[in-house]
């Protein structure tokens, strides 16, 4: 049941455009990290709250520590339209609300996981800082690499799907950004960064 266990203490929003047509894209980096979760833990993000597809996720950890899975619907500029309701729904502090995107200025499939930043180009982290009135959340970036012509063929760059060993460092990072999702809720942010910043 949805509603089962303590009350939602973390928000693990997993950033992406929803259909079929963006599917497998840089952009979908979130995406692909939160489908990689759902298979590890079991969990089915399917059910449509705050204009995203949601699933709980009790860890299980002795601390009855409970996260709401997200995976916005609103297409990513106006990401932040989800994750604000969603988080005053809940009643969590910045803090609280770990999102995961991708990254043109990280190397395809490296990680880096950090406690606050600024939205450092992207529209959907940008649409989260309006709508919380901060910067102050944590973040996993999922690096996808830079467009090899520059930056005027950033939007078909990620929005483009990987391909060959790309794809390989592409899905592999995803995986491991669910894996750093869940160790920095588990078990903070040093941990998360000792683990996952590296190369």
């Amino acid at each position: 049941m949805f509603l089962r266990g303590g009350p939602v203490q973390w928000l693990a929003v997993f950033l992406g455009n929803p259909g079929p047509k963006y599917a497998g894209t840089r952009h979908n980096a979130g995406f692909l990290a939160a489908e990689a979760l759902a298979k590890d833990k079991g969990l089915s993000v399917s059910r449509l709250r705050f204009h995203a597809l949601t699933a709980r996720w009790d860890l299980e950890d002795g601390n009855g520590t409970s996260v709401l899975v997200m995976k916005p619907q609103t297409y990513m500029n106006e990401s932040g339209q989800a994750v604000g309701q969603a988080a005053r729904f809940y009643k969590l502090p910045p803090e609280r609300v770990l999102v995961v995107s991708d990254d043109i200025n990280l190397p395809c499939g490296r990680l880096r996981v950090r406690e606050r930043g600024s939205a450092g180009g992207h529209n959907g982290l940008k649409s989260i800082i309006a709508h919380l009135g901060s910067e102050d959340f944590p973040r996993v970036r999922i690096g996808v690499g830079a467009p090899p012509h520059g930056g005027a063929e950033q939007i078909d760059w990620v929005l483009g799907v990987p391909r060959n060993a790309d794809w390989d460092a592409f899905s592999q990072g995803c995986a491991r950004a669910a894996q750093a999702a869940e160790e920095y809720i588990r078990r903070g942010p040093q941990r998360a960064m000792e683990i996952f910043n590296r190369q």
